[in-house]
């Protein structure tokens, strides 16, 4: 396994746990009775962070096979990684704040979660442009 894909499943693996580890406060925002929006929020954080890292994972599994230079497979790697990292400072403040970021209006935290939530989102794309064309040249 190259470099890049061991950093992506090292990753992918922090992220995960941290994904996990989110499933107690949520456990706790339901026994307590708090409200939809923040229960939702929860769940959001505990589910969408682990299903990301195991995106990570399958990824670092597939970059050797790959027939594209290491510039592109660091490239994916990165911006898969930074993602991951963007979400996990948003979901997780977007359930203790009770903002959504999903514009800049927000205030205190809720900027917090605006810029995670924007990291992670052009971190994505660039991760899936850049996996779709490695993909692409390796047909």
């Amino acid at each position: 396994m190259d470099p890049s894909s061991r950093h992506l499943a090292f990753h992918g693996a922090i992220v995960l746990l941290f994904g996990l580890l989110l499933g107690a406060p949520y456990a706790r925002a339901i026994k307590r009775g708090d409200a939809a929006h923040v229960v939702n929020s929860w769940r959001v954080a505990h589910l969408s962070l682990p299903i990301g890292a195991v995106l990570m994972l399958s990824v670092a599994a597939l970059l050797p096979a790959l027939a594209t230079s290491l510039l592109v497979q660091w490239v994916i790697a990165v911006a898969l990684i930074v993602s991951a990292y963007g979400f996990c400072v948003a979901t997780p403040l977007a359930a203790i704040t009770g903002q959504r970021g999903l514009d800049a209006s927000g205030s205190g935290l809720g900027k917090w979660v605006y810029a995670g939530n924007m990291v992670g989102a052009v971190s994505s794309i660039v991760a899936a442009i850049a996996l779709l064309y490695a993909t692409f040249r390796a047909l």
